[in-house]
């Protein structure tokens, strides 16, 4: 399969990116709005992954580029650009497509992170009410900290939540997470619920940042 990552320049797309094409053999796109940055990215991963005696795939092309070459985007940007991401690529996008949503909107004050709720519930939702008919919206890898899903030579061992209303989305993206070493999926409901999985980002953001015992943390459900 033919993964894009929008954004895929920043450090949740290159963890996701690295862990894909170091796991998995599905061919990477690396998205970004200056397609020489995205090529450089694309260069950087692949010669990252070859050190390791892997072999892969991945291309960096601008987002809209991007998005056209893959049946799965995941949508590695900021809360404030993903809605006007997803518009502008809206023309790359077809039936049967799935968006990825794992951005989480948040602010910072000098008590630490905050839920910060968009109008309409939830960044999952801002998604879904941009994206074009026929392409599902499932919300995804959250609460994956960057510095643990870059680095390779960290064992995850941690759990990421699935939120869709559309069930054939979530087991294809579900499968994919799987795929990386050590990510295990739990069923967290529909998009109603996404609030809810979006606001533990914050948390985990600042146990980390009180805590020298566990920086980068995860969630592991039992």
């Amino acid at each position: 399969m033919r993964i894009a990552l929008l954004g895929g320049t920043g450090d949740i797309g290159k963890g996701l990116a690295l862990r894909w094409a170091h796991d998995t053999d599905h061919e990477l796109v690396i998205g970004s709005r200056n397609p020489e940055n995205a090529r450089n990215k694309a260069a950087e991963y692949t010669a990252e992954i070859e050190a390791r005696g892997a072999d892969t795939k991945i291309t960096g092309f601008e987002n809209g580029m991007a998005a056209d070459r893959a049946e799965v985007i995941v949508l590695a940007v900021p809360a404030y650009h993903i809605a006007d991401t997803v518009e502008e690529v809206s023309d790359s996008l077809t039936q049967g497509d799935v968006l990825i949503s794992p951005a989480t909107g948040m602010k910072r004050d000098e008590e630490g992170f905050h839920y910060h709720r968009p109008g309409a519930g939830s960044v999952t939702k801002l998604v879904v009410d941009a994206a074009p008919d026929g392409v599902a919206v499932v919300g995804a890898f959250h609460n994956l900290a960057a510095g643990r899903l870059g680095d390779l030579d960290t064992e995850l061992g941690i759990d990421t939540l699935l939120i869709s209303d559309d069930d054939s989305a979530k087991s294809t993206v579900g499968s994919l997470a799987e795929e990386i070493e050590g990510l295990r999926t739990l069923d967290a409901g529909g998009v109603a619920n996404a609030a809810e999985v979006e606001s533990l980002t914050p948390l985990l953001i600042n146990l980390g940042m009180n805590n020298d015992s566990i920086s980068d943390p995860g969630v592991r459900f039992q």
